[in-house]
This record gives structure tokens, sequence and C-alpha cells, in this order.
């Protein structure tokens, strides 16, 4: 090929490479050496070690203040004690079954509180089926007095003469008034639900019921002793045993007498709120109060507050359990993990053991824990196992866990050894990772790292040992951490000068393979080289090779890259001009007459264009923001439908850039719905600020021409369809997706196998970007939702509303609301209810208007629920449908060419001015995938 005299003269490939390696050998020969005399060990200067330990010395030295300042580590420690914990081989206890107070029951009994007379009925069946202990987490600290009962006794004061009104009595006779006292005193009996439960707990002689304690030390004596029934349960420890407690709430005297013990059920949690340990003792006013858990132990194996003795330095014992508890009274109890997906403790509803449901004998020798787990009822704590754990279900777990001798050590050796594991690590930070090199530190210190917190891990699920760890594992990586970075900014400067001689010798490798004609490996190269004179002869030389192998696209490449090296001279830019005229590939832009980009073959067309990786094969349709293209991906062979959108023609600056990173979030967002009756994304990209989205190629067509009179589609289809495109927007709104624009244009259905597709999820966020600073709600008003027509906040109720217009439009050949003008238009979608389907359809169910009437009604919350629930409706009406005649009644409507182009118009909201305005009018934002 010719060159012009604006062009370099070219060189034969022969003087290049002899250029070449003249000019690169000796370059190539002292690098070469200096590397080889570079890999092998240097000793560090012993300044260099100093300086590396004091710096690990400082960062472990903060390392341990950030423990002792904040709860970060001990955060992380109590969440690592959570997982290792968890996966312990232990088995709960079989002998522990949980009643629960359940919604179910509450359902079916009647709100909360219930009348004790349901407590004392569970009592009592339970107590007749033999069960070992029942404990009821249920605090009874106020009486229960009925309604009635004040007249009662009035009543029974004026029969028995010691009222003043009695006088008025005095002429009625001894037998009536045996009888008034005896209808009396069944009544009061009935009536008297404390007493009614009292009863029953002192029959069944094994009730355990809570009180509950303020925690904490008190300057002075509490303002109430523990009352003499609370006083049998204390137990005979030395005094100040205990976690301290100042203030007590107890029972009510008659069912505190009447029960078996009363024990506390207060909770300790940590300092992250979840509670992982038991208070088993109180130290209240000097005496020992157990806890619920350690009563119901206790007498589940017949054992007293007599058998429950102090072992000094290891905790007590009951009978001959040993439970290891400081002075404090607090244990590590083990939760048990769910087994197979279901609880630890099965739990069986309140309802149905009075029902009968559940047999009482499945109790018998049991011990049976009753507590509330309904929602609202009772205290719900966080803990290992679950962060809604009931009262009644740890109950369960600290039970198992001493009937069984299940707990977590902390023996006073970990502490020892936890302190050992520090210095250990301390002495490696300072002494040893200085010396090593950076392969082998970091080698070494993960497999420290590992070690360290493997050692806890393996402690606490095998041997239930808890060995902090954590800090140690935390100094370690800081450590190393901090020596890392010190060494890569010391070598910085050392980079920055073997940078300029990497450059050299990647502008020489580029010149070798540049002689050998290998083009793209050259240009790879030389773009890893920073500016300079040399440098730009060598590339326009590279897009000259470009030009003679004809590949004009590669040829502009070097170009541009030239250009933002900063060669913006008149030669530059002809040579620029000249390549891109000659392109045979792709050229993307947008013009006046076609914005959304178009895609031309010039120089022949000696191959189809590219967007991406796939081929563009012909245009399917233009629409007012983009153009949708027929391609197929080369690769695959998949054929696909791709839509462009020209970004830079529609915004610029910010607002291109803000627009750009909505269009990617958008396309993320609906790839990954994958539902049958919404469009599957396969890809999106952006060439040349040409942003296009490759998705499924759709056979059929939209619903458009099916709006019409005449044109109308049979009932069960409109149903059919109606129910398909239900369900899609609620897989949609699950996934917190909302369409914005679901209209007959958006839908497409395809006779033949009667399949249905809900295209363009997210398109109208995507064109909305930052299109003024007024506010703008992008849709067709016509199927807009009164909330968004009103630029509020929309949820899929808003996609619901607008699958009913479309929907009505579909049956009845004529939209639901419609207007002379844009204003009259809005005013009817915002305040005239929708016309009953049957005014234009008498032949349609009732049911299906009534279905469609929700759907449109104004306020979002009387509309469906979601999508599930529309769907179920329509598919109710599709099943009751009598066989359909051929011929589609056609309504006396108006014609469709008299709405007006209102009705498909984009609308802007003036929030300074509270007016509409109506801006963009086009029928579709984008066309159709196949026409």
């Amino acid at each position: 090929m010719a060159t012009s005299d604006n062009h370099l003269p070219a060189r034969s490939s022969v003087d290049l490479a002899g250029s070449v390696r003249a000019r690169i050998g000796p370059l190539f020969k002292k690098r070469f050496l200096s590397s080889k005399s570079s890999s092998s060990f240097k000793r560090r200067p012993a300044s260099a070690w100093r300086r590396d330990a004091v710096l690990g010395a400082g960062v472990l030295l903060a390392v341990l203040v950030l423990h002792l300042a904040t709860d970060l580590l001990g955060g992380l420690e109590r969440r690592f004690y959570d997982f290792a914990s968890l996966r312990s081989d232990r088995a709960p206890s079989d002998r522990i079954a949980i009643i629960a107070i359940d919604d179910q029951s509450i359902a079916n009994i009647g709100r909360w509180p219930w009348p004790r007379e349901v407590h004392a009925q569970l009592i009592d069946k339970l107590a007749d089926a033999g069960a070992k202990t029942v404990a009821h987490t249920a605090l009874f600290l106020e009486p229960q007095v009925a309604p009635g009962m004040d007249k009662l006794r009035e009543l029974r004061s004026l029969l028995d003469g010691r009222s003043p009104a009695a006088s008025d009595l005095s002429d009625l006779g001894d037998v009536s008034r045996q009888q008034l006292l005896g209808f009396i005193a069944e009544a009061e009996r009935g009536l008297d639900h404390d007493a009614r439960l009292a009863n029953s707990l002192k029959q069944a002689n094994r009730v355990i019921v809570p009180s509950v304690f303020t925690l904490g030390e008190s300057p002075g004596r509490p303002d109430q002793p523990l009352p003499p029934f609370a006083q049998r349960s204390v137990l005979p420890l030395p005094s100040g045993t205990g976690l301290p407690a100042s203030q007590s709430q107890q029972p009510i005297e008659s069912i505190g007498e009447a029960a078996l013990a009363v024990a506390h059920l207060n909770q300790v949690p940590d300092r992250d709120g979840a509670v992982r340990q038991e208070a088993l003792l109180l130290n209240f006013d000097g005496q020992t109060v157990p806890s619920m858990a350690l009563a119901v132990a206790a007498h589940s194996l017949n054992l007293g507050p007599a058998d429950v003795s102090a072992v000094p330095g290891e905790g007590i014992t009951l009978g001959r359990l040993r439970i290891p508890t400081g002075d404090d009274g607090l244990v590590l109890p083990q939760f048990y993990p769910d087994q197979g997906g279901r609880p630890a403790f099965a739990v069986d509803a309140l309802y149905d053991v009075l029902s009968g449901k559940i047999p009482a004998s499945k109790y018998a020798d049991k011990v049976v824990l009753i507590g509330a787990t309904a929602a609202g009822v009772g205290t719900l704590f966080n803990t290992p196992v679950s962060p809604a754990m009931s009262p009644a279900t740890m109950l369960a777990h600290t039970t198992s866990s001493i009937l069984n001798g299940h707990f977590i050590a902390r023996p006073a050796w970990a502490g020892f050894a936890t302190l050992g594991l520090l210095l250990g690590v301390a002495g490696y930070v300072t002494a040893v990772l200085p010396r090593l090199s950076a392969a082998t530190g970091a080698w070494i210190t993960g497999l420290g790292f590992l070690a360290i917190l493997g050692l806890e891990y393996g402690l606490l699920s095998q041997a239930s040992v808890w060995l902090q760890s954590v800090l140690p594992a935390a100094a370690l990586l800081a450590g190393h951490l901090a020596l890392t970075t010190r060494r890569f900014l010391v070598t910085e400067a050392g980079k920055v000068r073997s940078d300029a001689e990497s450059a050299e010798t990647n502008r020489m490798m580029g010149l070798a393979l540049q002689g050998q004609g290998q083009l793209d490996m050259a240009f790879d190269r030389f773009r890893r080289v920073p500016a300079s004179p040399e440098l730009v002869d060598n590339l326009k030389h590279l897009a000259l090779d470009f030009e003679r192998k004809r590949q004009f696209n590669k040829a502009h490449a070097v170009y541009e890259h030239l250009g933002r090296l900063g060669g913006q001279d008149a030669d530059l830019q002809q040579r620029l001009s000249r390549a891109q005229r000659l392109s045979e590939t792709v050229i993307l832009g947008g013009g006046a007459s076609h914005p959304g980009g178009t895609l031309l073959l010039t120089g022949g067309g000696v191959e189809k264009p590219m967007l991406g990786r796939y081929q563009v094969e012909k245009e399917l349709g233009k629409g007012a923001m983009g153009v949708v293209y027929q391609g197929r991906d080369p690769k695959i062979g998949r054929v696909v439908a791709i839509k462009t959108l020209a970004l830079s023609s529609e915004f610029e600056g910010q607002e291109l850039q803000e627009a750009r990173e909505r269009f990617f979030r958008e396309a993320e967002t609906a790839g990954r719905l994958q539902h049958p009756n919404i469009v599957t994304i396969f890809d999106a990209g952006e060439e040349h600020d040409l942003a296009f989205i490759a998705m499924e190629f759709l056979p059929g067509r939209d619903l458009v021409e099916h709006t019409r009179p005449g044109h109308l589609l049979p009932l069960a289809t409109v149903i059919n369809i109606g129910e398909q495109v239900a369900r899609a927007l609620d897989y949609a709104h699950q996934h917190q997706v909302v369409h914005r624009d679901i209209k007959p244009a958006n839908i497409m259905y395809d006779p033949a196998s009667e399949a249905v597709k809900v295209t363009d999820f997210g398109i109208a966020r995507i064109t909305d970007a930052s299109r003024t600073k007024t506010g703008m709600v992008l849709g067709t008003p016509s199927f807009m939702s009164p909330e968004q027509l009103a630029g509020q906040k929309i949820e899929g109720s808003s996609d619901l509303y607008s699958l009913g217009v479309t929907l009505f439009q579909m049956l009845t050949g004529t939209l639901p609301l419609r207007g002379d003008s844009m204003a009259a238009l809005m005013y009817q979608i915002a305040n005239q209810p929708a016309p009953d389907l049957r005014t234009l359809r008498p032949d349609l169910p009732s049911a299906l208007a009534d279905i469609l009437a929700q759907a449109l009604s104004k306020s979002p919350q009387a509309r469906f629920a979601n999508g599930k629930s529309m769907a179920d409706a329509l598919r109710g009406i599709a099943l009751a449908l009598p066989p359909e005649p051929s011929a589609v009644p056609t309504p006396t409507v108006a014609s469709a060419e008299t709405i007006t182009a209102y009705e498909t118009t984009q609308i802007e909201v003036n929030t300074a001015q509270s007016s509409f305005a109506a801006t963009e009018a086009a029928h579709e934002a984008y066309p159709p995938l196949v026409r």
C-alpha cells in the first residue's frame, strides 16, 4: 500500500528486527544478570530488624488496648464461642417436654391472660398422667378476681348476719338461708380462679413456679424479705454465695404456698444482649435462691434443697452431680442445636393437651415445662441457638445440661493458656517475623492463625472447654499486616526505580513482537509504557502496520491511545479520521432521527456488525428511546433480541454517569428474575456510550392489537394471560422489583403455545435517571395507578392496578377511565371510580367484575395483597367458565381511535408548582421484541 506525505515511511521487517536486536540485547543482559543475582538470599541489616520489632510491639500493644477499651474482640470471641459450642455431639435429655402457650392455643382459648382455671385444668391433667416435675414459667404476681366476686361476698355477709343490713333478711327461713349460702359458696369456688389454681398446685405437689429479682448490689436491706413460702426453697449454702440481687417479685401468697417450690427465672445477658450463661444461684439478703433449672433438676432426681452443697473452688454438688460454678453462681450450659431441621426439644401446643388431641399420658414420668411462645406474650431471648428463644425453651436447655452434666468449662488454666498464646504471638511478631521472607512469613502466620482458632474450636466442640483465643489470633494477624505494609512502603521507592527499566523493556519487547508480525501483542506491550517521543514514533508505525493488514479498527484504537497520551496534533487527527472512515466494523452512535443509536456497515460490509460478543443480524424495530435488533451469540448459536439505549444522546456530564450506573443496576436486577413468564436477560454491556441488553428472543406479538374492538381474545384466553402475568409480578415483587409500566405493549403472547412473557422490567427507571429536577414519573398515564401518577413511592400494588387496566381493555376494547385532555384524564384516575365491567360486557361473570374492581381500587391497601392472590382469583374464574363460544361479543364502546394522545404520554410532575405537564409524547419507549 502506498503511503502519503503525511505518513511515516515504511521500514522493512529485516531492518526493524536487526535494529531491535542491537538495542535490546544489552538491556536484556543487564536485566537478566541483575535478577539472577538478586534471587539469592540477602541478610537484612540489624537496624531493619529492630525497627520491625518495635513496630510489631506497638501493634500488639494497640490490639491489647483496643480489647480493653472496646467490645470488638470480645464480641468476635462470643460469636466464635456460639459457632464452636454448637458443633458438639451432645444430645439433649429425652425426659424433658415443653407445652407451649402458642398462637394456636390463644386463638382457641381466648386472649391472654387466661383465667387461672385453664392452668389448673392443665396441671390436673399432668398430675393425673403421672408427670414427674412440672415447671410453669408464667408469673402469677397479681390476684385474679372474677367479676361478681365482691357482690357474692357482700351477699354472704348479709346472710351470715355480719352486715348492718342483715336485719332486713330476718324473715328469711333457715332452709332458704342455708340454700343461699350453699349456692354462694359454690359460685365463689367457681369464680375464685386463684383458689382453683392453688388447689390444683397443692394436690399435684410437683409444680415449681417462678419469681423474679432485681440484680445488683444494694447498699442496704431489701424492702421486703423473702416470704415464708419462698424461704422453703432457699439453699443451705454459705452467706454471700450467688449473684447479688436487691429486690424480689414473688407469686401471690395462695399460689406460692401451694406450689412445691418457688425459684427465680432471671436471665443474665452478655454485653451483646445474648444469653449464654445461667445464674444457678442468687444471693438475696444473705440467702441463696436457686434458679428454676436447678430446682426442676433437683426435684426430678428426688432431691431437695438439703441435697445441694458447696465445694470451694469448684462449684456446687447436687446429689452426686458436680456443677462447675464460681462464687457468683454462674454456669455455661450446653445449648443444643436443632437435629435434622427439628428443635432439640419437642414443643406441644397447650390447647392440644387440654383438648385431648395429645394424650396426657405422653408426659408420664417426664419433666414438663410450660411457657409462652406466642407473639407478644412474654419475653424472647437471643441465644447461641436462636435469636428469639422463649423462657421455657431456655429452661429446657439448662435443665438438660444439669441432668446430663453438660457444661462448658472455664478452668483456671484457660486464662494462663490465653496469656501464653499472646506472649508467643508477641515473640513471633517481634523476633521471628522480621527475619523471614514475605512468602515464608505469610505461610507461617496463616498456619499459626488457623492453629490458634482451631485449638479453641477443637476444645469447645470436643472437650467442652472454653479457651479464649480470638485475642491472640487478632494480634497475630494485625502484627503481620503491619510489618507487611511497612515492607511494602519501604520497597515502593525501589519499585519506582525499577518501573523505568521495566517500561524500556516493554518498549523493546513491543518492537521485537512488531518485527515478528505479532501486532496485537506488540500493542499490548506498548500500552504498558508511559508517554515519550520514542513511544509515539513506535505507535505510529504500529498503526500503519495494522492499516496494511486492513485492520482499520485496530489502527483506530492505536490512534485513540496516542490521543490519550497527549498527541493531539493535526497529523494524528487526520490519521484518526481516515482509520474511522475505512473501518469495516460496527459504527455506533445516535442521530437526530434515530436517538437509540444505529449500526452501519461501511467499506463493503465484509463482516457482520458486533455489539459486545453478539453479531447483529437485522433490525426488529425502533422506539422513542432505542432500537431493537435481532442478534446471535456466535459461540453457542443462540438467537437473542438486543435492546439498545444511546445514553450519550439522552444525558451528559454527571447525569450520564448516574444514568449508566442506574442502567446496569436495573439490568442486573432484571437479570436475577428467573421466571417462565418473565423475559430472560442474558447479558448487558456498553460500547461507545451505546448501552445494550441481550435478552430472550420471543415468538409471538404484544397484546396491543387485542385491545381494539373486533380483535378481542376469548374470555378464557384473557383470564389465562392475566393469571400468568399476575404470577410473574408476584415473583418479581418477592424479589423487590416493581415493573412500573405494565401495559399490553409490554406483554408478549404466542397463540401457538399460549406462552405469556412480561418484558421491560426496570426500563422505566433506567430512562428516568436524572431527567429533570422537578421530578419525572415515567409510564403510560392511562395504565398508571393514582399513587404513581401523583409521584409517590410505589410498590407492587401499583403493578396490579396496571394489570387491572390491561385486563379491562382486553375484555372491553376500551380503557376504564378516559379524558379529553391530560388534566381530565388525571382527574379521572385520581378521583373517579372505574366503571363496572358488566356495564360494557353484560355477558361476563360478576366475579370477574369484582376482581377487576378490587384491582382498580384507588387505595393500594384495598387491592389484592399480592400477585398470587390475584392469580388465584383469576384461576377460580377460569375453572368455573363454561365452554366459550367462538365469537367474542363486541362491546358498544368508543372506538380506539377516539382515545386521545394523552393516554400514551410520559408525565412530568412539577413538585415546585404542584402541577402536571405532558412531555415526550410517544406510544412506546421501546418496540416489542418481535413484530
